[in-house]
C-alpha cells in the first residue's frame, strides 16, 4: 500500500482523499476526524502534518 494524493477526491490538495482511498474508508469520515483532531490539538500540529504530506506525497497516477 502506497500513500498518494488523490486526483479526483480532493478538497484542498487531495491528501485526505488519497489516504481514504488507500485505507478503503470514507473520505468524508476521514475529513471529519481530521477537523476534530485539528481543533482539539490547537490547530498547529495537524496543520504542519498536512502541509508536510502535501509536499511529500506524490499525486496518484492514471486519473
Amino acid at each position: 500500500m502506497k500513500l498518494t494524493r488523490s486526483r479526483k477526491n480532493r478538497m484542498l490538495a487531495g491528501v485526505l482523499g488519497g489516504m481514504a482511498e488507500s485505507f478503503g474508508m470514507s473520505a468524508a469520515l476521514l475529513r471529519i476526524l481530521f477537523v476534530i483532531l485539528t481543533f482539539s490539538t490547537a490547530f498547529f500540529p495537524m496543520a504542519v502534518i498536512y502541509l508536510v504530506l502535501v509536499f511529500v506525497l506524490p499525486n496518484r497516477e492514471g486519473y
